[in-house]
This record gives C-alpha cells, structure tokens and sequence, in this order.
C-alpha cells in the first residue's frame, strides 16, 4: 500500500484419555534458555497478553491498550530498520519510548528469518556503527585516549573492533534489548516473502525467493521458538496486506489472496490458522495478528471466488466486496480463525488509509464518522470489535498532515479507536515513506510536531498527568518520568485518575470479564476444545501444579472445575470428565454433561 522510498489422526476416545500428550498450548516448556535480548532490565517472562471479547488483557486480567507505531527496514533489502545512517539506536528508542509509543511494529521479510534460521544471516547495508579506539590507547607520553573517543555512535551495533558491523541477526536483537531497556514491547510483521524495498506491493505469502507456504511456516515458528523466553516480542502478525482480485493484480486465480472455507493454497483464512496451530504450539502466549482481504465475494447473493465470468462487472453490480489492501475482514464473519487451542490470542488487524493514498467511493461525499461506518468501516472491520468477536488492532494507519480530507479522515479514525479501546499502530515512524511520511525528520530524531500532536492523543495516557502507560509490569516507559510501567499504573493511578482508554474512564483493575460457565469449557477460553481434557488431566494427574492455585501458569481455576465436571456432575473432577469431552469432540455424544 505504501511507497517505500529506497533508504541508505484420528483415535478412539479411551485411547486417547491414555495416551494423549498434552500439547504445549496447555502447558510451558520446563526447559528454558534466555537469548540475548531476554538479558536486559525485566526477565519475568511474564507481560504476555490475551484476548477476551474485544479486548486485551495481561496476566492479572487488567486491560491493556496497544498504541504504537512501526518502524520499517527489515522488509527491505538493507535488512536492517530503516535510519540507523543517521541516529543511534539508543538515542533513538528511548527517544521514542519517552514520546509513549508502547509497543513497535516492525515489518520484516520471510527471506530474512530463512537466513537467520539457515545460521547464514544476510548482511546490512545503511547503518553507521563505530567505536573508535575500541579501547583505551595509552601514548608514549603517558597520555590517554579514550576508548570512543573518535568515533561513538551504535557502538553495541559493531564488533569488539568497534568497526565491523555486526549481522542482521544480531542487530535486531540488540534493538530489542533496547525495546526492553526502555518499556516498549514489539511484534514483527512479514511483511513480503523476498527482502524488497516494494515487496508490499506482492500480493500473497510465498512464491518469491524460493518462500513456500510451507518455508512461511516453518521461519515464524523458528521465530516463536527462538523468542518464546522474551516477552519484549509479544506476537507476530502473519502476513502484510494479503490482496489481489479479479481483473487487476490477480488474473490468474491462484495468486488472488482470498478468504473462504478451502484448503488452496491461496485462502488467506486456512494458511493464517494453519500458521498460527504451529506458532501457538511453540509459545502459546504469543499474540497473532491477522490482517485481511482486499476483495470479500457478496456471499449474501450467493457469490463465491469461483463464480466465473462476472468479476469484471462495475462496482454497483458487482459480485464483490473491496477494501484496502489487508483491510477486508468480511471473511471473520463466515470463517473466522479458530486455532486448536481456541481464539485466546487472536487480534484482527485491517489496515486503513484516507484519500491520498487512494481516492475510495466512501470518500466521495462529506464523510464523517458515520458515514464511514456506514459505508465501509463497519462491515468491513469495525463490527468485529462492536460484536466482541475479537480484539482489533489497527496495523496501519497515517498520512500526511495537509488541512485537507486526508487530515479530516485521519482525526475521525483517531476519534473512533479513542472510544472504542482499538489497537492500533501507526504508519510510521519513518520519514521515507513515499506517500505518507512519518512522524520523524530525517535525522530520525526531531519530530513533525504537528503530526505527533494529531497522534499523541491516541496514546494510551493518564487522564489528568499525562503519564504514557507501557506494557512492561517493572520497566517504566521511557527515561525521562512521562512513562510509568503497567503495575505502577494499576496501583497507583487506575483508580483515582485513569486513562484515555475508551475515550476516557477509572478502572478499578482486574478488569476481565467473567469467566465461562460453558460445561466443559476447563480452561474458561469460551470454547469447549481437546484442551479442556488435557487441562483436566493435568488438574487431576497433578494438583500441585494444576490445581485450583497450583504453581503452573495454565493451572485450572474453581470456575474451571466446576466447567470441568462433566461425566455425571457434582462427583467431582476426575478423568471420566476429560474422556466426556473427548467423546463429545468426536460427536460420540451430542451434548455435555454426560450422565452414566
């Protein structure tokens, strides 16, 4: 959508009450490992986030409000984020840290992760990194030169000679340290398959630089797995802007990304939850963004992707819904992504842009919040978060700050995610995109003040201090006092000033919604799954750990177990009740409870 200009089996019930493995989805991983960037300032591991409803909660159930922005390079061929020429990756974070940004979007290509994955990281380009002396020189006059004394700028971005350049790999770990050490928390985007400066422009997740479906797949898990320890990197969004229809970008129909009940390759809703199982199994705290469609067929008059010869028709009889890139969410409502492990961690995420990105019919008349509820906002996105079906973030959204609709379309949206607790990360950080720009100058350090203003409004704050409220239970955000950490805020400030979330309100904290009373639904997500069985199994097979207050994460609550109790209840928990639920999934019976 943007213009990046070029920067430097199945098995019979009782066999599967005795043999079942419990899937990682249900429990953590004993064995742990912290990578480098885990090292900084927070290593509780335990700012993960999840989705009940329309919203996002942390681990003591008090909401959370993402409001962030991206900063891309990485999708690029200098696969490396974008301004590291100019400013220091220090200076820069906390920068961006003390001006409330909690959270950070980076886009990144699949070609990248593979070259992490394969131990053969692909090299840099556009970055100033120094350190020179790397050490203390001592003269022979006994004078000193200081270490960095000729040359300090991402020093932590150079090798111990304090002038090689450090891989891709091992710079975006440095920056998420950094993410830690100042409060922000961060997902990563895929943004193309190929590290391309335009390959947003590239409609599906495979078929470049040797990227398969299945290549996609195994690199995000790779990603999940290396990362599951560090919850700076809170989840990942699939795939950037999936799109193409008929008669335009997509005339052969197996490049068209598109959104039905299939296995193709190209139905955009099979690969995301076909993508997120394997994900979530790694790390089951990992957040997963799904973006849309462009075009979502009039499934209401009977139209489906494969109703032939008429999908050139003009727009006011034609068989399809469009969208923006990505934005088309329509799709929700017919197939909506249900993961094995249930929809805890899912977020829908549309991208939405004013008129000078594109000139859509919706703008074609004096519109307001109303009218672009009306025409396109709400069946396209906004009745996801209306029906609390599932929290929404959205991903893009920016543009240039011209007193004109662009600007009016901005505020209106702005408006509409204050009052309706919408996610949401802006477009962008960076000064080179070609037809938005960004919230920097080119130095990547002073700030277009007047478009930061529009934004600042929309950051998650207190309403009389204006302190910018982070992620991280312990770290402040920031360095410089504007930014408290999400504990302090829960303690201090919830309930006698509260924030601008859903346009301004107190919370009283512990704020998630009650738990499900549906029998057999043990872990309360809402749905009645295979994890509810292992979970009961677990509860009975060791209630030190999975008991009501067992020590595990994933332990089952009272509530749990009296869902739970499904094979004759009120004789209590035991493995008749998860073999119950096993019978009921495999439809050998036709409701819960089961009585003997």
């Amino acid at each position: 959508m943007k213009n990046l200009l070029r920067a430097a089996a199945a098995v019979s019930a009782s066999a599967m009450m005795l043999t079942f493995a419990a899937p990682a989805a249900v429990t953590e991983k004993a064995e742990t490992k912290l990578n480098v960037s885990a090292a900084a300032v927070d290593d509780g591991n335990d700012d993960w986030l999840h989705a009940k409803g329309s919203r996002l909660y942390d681990k003591n159930g008090n909401e959370v409000w993402l409001t962030g922005a991206n900063w891309f390079g990485m999708n690029c061929s200098e696969n490396v984020p974008h301004g590291l020429y100019a400013a220091d990756v220090d200076k820069f974070l906390s920068n961006v840290a003390d001006r409330g940004i909690n959270v950070i979007r980076f886009p990144i290509s699949t070609e990248l992760i593979v070259s992490w994955m394969d131990g053969t990281p692909n090299p840099v380009s556009s970055v100033q990194a120094s350190y020179s002396p790397p050490t203390d020189i001592v003269g022979e006059d006994g004078s000193i030169t200081p270490a960095g004394a000729y040359g300090n700028i991402n020093r932590e971005l150079a090798e111990a000679d304090g002038k090689t350049l450090k891989n891709s790999e091992d710079i975006f770990d440095v920056i998420l340290a950094k993410c830690k050490q100042y409060g922000i928390k961060a997902f990563i985007d895929i943004h193309s398959p190929d590290a391309n400066n335009s390959g947003h422009d590239y409609e599906l997740w495979y078929g470049k630089a040797g990227v398969t479906t299945q290549v996609w797949i195994d690199s995000l898990v790779w990603m999940a797995e290396k990362y599951k320890n560090d919850d700076t990197l809170l989840g990942f969004d699939l795939k950037n802007e999936p799109h193409g229809k008929r008669g335009y970008s997509a005339d052969v129909p197996e490049k068209l990304a598109k959104w039905d009940g299939s296995t193709d390759e190209n139905n955009w809703a099979y690969a995301a939850t076909t993508c997120a199982n394997a994900i979530l199994e790694v790390n089951p705290n990992a957040l997963i963004f799904i973006e849309g469609v462009e075009q979502y067929p009039k499934t209401d008059k009977g139209y489906t992707y494969d109703t032939p010869d008429i999908w050139e028709a003009p727009a006011d009889v034609s068989p399809w819904y469009g969208a923006w890139w990505g934005g088309n969410l329509r799709g929700v409502k017919d197939y909506p992504i249900v993961p094995d492990s249930g929809t805890s961690q899912i977020v829908y995420s549309p991208h939405d842009y004013g008129p000078s990105v594109y000139a859509q019919t919706w703008f074609n008349k004096d519109f307001t919040e109303q009218t672009l509820l009306d025409d396109y906002w709400y069946d396209t996105w906004a009745y996801i978060g209306d029906q609390e079906i599932a929290p929404l973030l959205i991903g893009e959204w920016g543009g240039h700050m011209d007193g004109t609709d662009n600007q009016k379309w901005m505020e209106i949206l702005r408006d509409y995610m204050l009052k309706n607790h919408i996610n949401h990360t802006f477009w962008c950080l960076n000064p080179n995109s070609g037809d938005t720009a960004g919230l920097l100058g080119y130095d990547f350090y002073e700030w277009d003040e007047v478009k930061y203003g529009m934004f600042e409004k929309v950051l998650w704050q207190t309403q009389e201090t204006g302190k910018y409220i982070g992620l991280d239970h312990q770290k402040p955000l920031g360095v410089n006092g504007t930014g408290i950490s999400l504990n302090e805020y829960y303690s201090t400030y919830s309930e006698t000033e509260g924030s601008n979330i859903d346009g301004g309100t107190k919370s009283q904290g512990n704020v998630d919604p009650p738990e499900s009373s549906t029998p057999g639904d043990a872990d309360c997500d809402g749905e009645v799954l295979l994890n509810d069985a292992v979970l009961i199994m677990q509860a009975v097979g060791n209630p030190d750990a999975y008991g009501v207050g067992g020590s595990e994460k994933s332990a089952i609550t009272k509530q749990g177990m009296e869902n739970g109790d499904v094979y004759d209840p009120g004789t209590g928990l035991t493995n008749m009740d998860a073999l119950a639920i096993q019978k009921y999934l495999l439809h050998l019976i036709d409701k819960l409870p089961e009585l003997s």
